[in-house]
């Protein structure tokens, strides 16, 4: 049996490792700590933004981060709560990467 990080865990790792690359990042909703899911906004401050969120591929069961949304920054926002009028247990975490970095593709942050 595999073991699962806790949201609150990989949070906390991911903004920590957001910080040792000077990438701001601020934590817009807290879900709840042991199993809420995770999505990632990346604000490009030219008014646009990309919103990631984990998928899990059923055919090899691989988990990715993928782009859920990729639009002005209002639209990203409208898409945000959407999602967390139907899931109160959603973590939201914020960066801002003018060249639209956000580490998700970088080994370590699978899981």
């Amino acid at each position: 049996m595999e073991a699962r990080l806790t949201a609150d865990f990989w949070v906390r790792a991911y903004l920590a490792r957001l910080g040792l690359a000077d990438i701001p990042a601020y934590v817009l909703h807290k879900g709840d700590p042991g199993a809420g899911a995770v999505l990632v906004k990346c604000a490009t401050l030219d008014g646009r933004a990309s919103l990631w969120q984990r998928s899990y591929d059923l055919m090899s069961g691989a988990r990715a981060w993928v782009v859920l949304k990729d639009d002005a920054e209002p639209e990203v926002d409208a898409a945000i709560r959407r999602q967390r009028s139907f899931d109160p247990d959603l973590w939201v975490i914020e960066i801002e990467s003018r060249t639209g970095r956000t580490l998700l593709d970088e080994e370590g942050l699978s899981d």
